[in-house]
């Protein structure tokens, strides 16, 4: 999408959280730092009064985005639940759309089509600063582009860097309690840490489960969540249905125990208190499991089947709500109208 839309009007907020101290990695080289590059649309901070449209509670039950005249396709969603503002991205081009909690409506934040040599996007998430981390799936695959991306609240692009390894499709991003950034890769049992140091923004390859997590045909491992206890990051592969804990300080790799539950096609993970929501995207299902506060144990509570006119992909919670990004995966080529939804399941 290379036209901007109108700006967004959001509420007063407070300001953001001083940067997170963060420890030193291994720093690849970046691809950019540099920000003139980005483009971004312009926010009014102003009071906002409650959206139109069907809402509950005052909030709305779905949110538009914007989508090219070509069609698009989105997949990841980060949230901020000190401002209200969620992050969705776009696979057909890499852009990132920004909106509210409390509006319908939602804006193109970043353009794609070559912004910042980002040509598709995958997970997002956003810290206790309010930076934006964006994976770029298979963006820098044979092209020397970037594998990720970090942007300041403003839209500033902080780094654009490429993981060091080959065959990197980054998937999914969580925050640790350490404040770095957790990216899964999809294309081997991998996961890659990145980091501001004392000489910049950086990525290693933090862990490496070659030879633990069979690589299958397919989306191998993706969503992911930080355990209750903060030691240990639990990760689907949804290609096996299998979910996997990483120790934060060992990281050591090992299958949590689900009594044999089904989540094939596991995509976005969303863990609230001691239970785990699993979007199982093309098996159009929603799985709910308790999880134990180390993430070594998972037991199934509830299978629903999702609205079979979407594929859900990701999830994000925000002010007591799950929201969803309805993929339009399951069209040749993807039509409007192209929507973030609260309510999953079929009806």
């Amino acid at each position: 999408m290379k036209r901007l839309t109108a700006a967004l009007a959001l509420p007063v907020v407070v300001a953001a959280v001083p940067l997170l101290a963060a420890p030193t990695t291994t720093s690849a080289a970046p691809v950019s730092t540099a920000t003139a590059a980005t483009t971004t649309t312009a926010t009014t901070a102003t009071t906002a009064t409650t959206a139109t449209s069907a809402t509950t509670g005052g909030l709305p039950t779905t949110y538009r985005l914007q989508g090219d005249e070509g069609g698009s396709k989105f997949e990841g969603i980060g949230a901020d639940p000190r401002s209200g503002l969620f992050y969705v991205s776009e696979t057909t081009g890499g852009e990132i759309h920004r909106g509210h909690a409390l509006r319908r409506g939602t804006q193109q934040w970043l353009t794609g089509d070559g912004t910042d040599g980002r040509h598709t996007a995958r997970g997002v998430t956003v810290d206790g600063a309010g930076r934006v981390y964006v994976a770029g799936g298979p963006n820098g695959i044979g092209t020397g582009r970037p594998d990720l991306w970090v942007y300041s609240p403003d839209g500033t692009l902080l780094a654009a860097l490429r993981a060091p390894a080959d065959d990197v499709f980054l998937n999914d991003v969580v925050i640790g309690p350490d404040g770095a950034a957790y990216f899964t890769n999809s294309n081997a049992p991998q996961v890659f840490r990145v980091a501001r140091g004392a000489d910049g923004w950086g990525v290693e390859l933090w862990a490496d489960a070659t030879g633990t997590v069979p690589r299958a045909d397919g989306f191998n491992l993706g969503g992911l969540v930080v355990t209750a206890d903060r030691r240990a990051l639990v990760v689907a592969q949804g290609n096996t249905g299998a979910l996997w804990r990483v120790d934060l300080r060992s990281r050591a790799v090992t299958p949590v125990d689900t009594g044999g539950a089904d989540l094939v096609d596991a995509d976005g993970l969303v863990r609230q208190g001691g239970r785990l929501l699993v979007v199982r995207n093309f098996s159009r299902s929603l799985a709910t499991l308790t999880l134990s506060a180390d993430g070594r144990r998972a037991r199934l509570l509830s299978q629903q089947a999702t609205d079979p006119t979407r594929v859900l992909t990701t999830a994000a919670s925000l002010w007591g709500r799950v929201l969803y990004v309805d993929s339009k995966f399951d069209e040749s080529v993807a039509a409007p109208p192209y929507e973030v939804v609260t309510c999953p399941v079929a009806r």
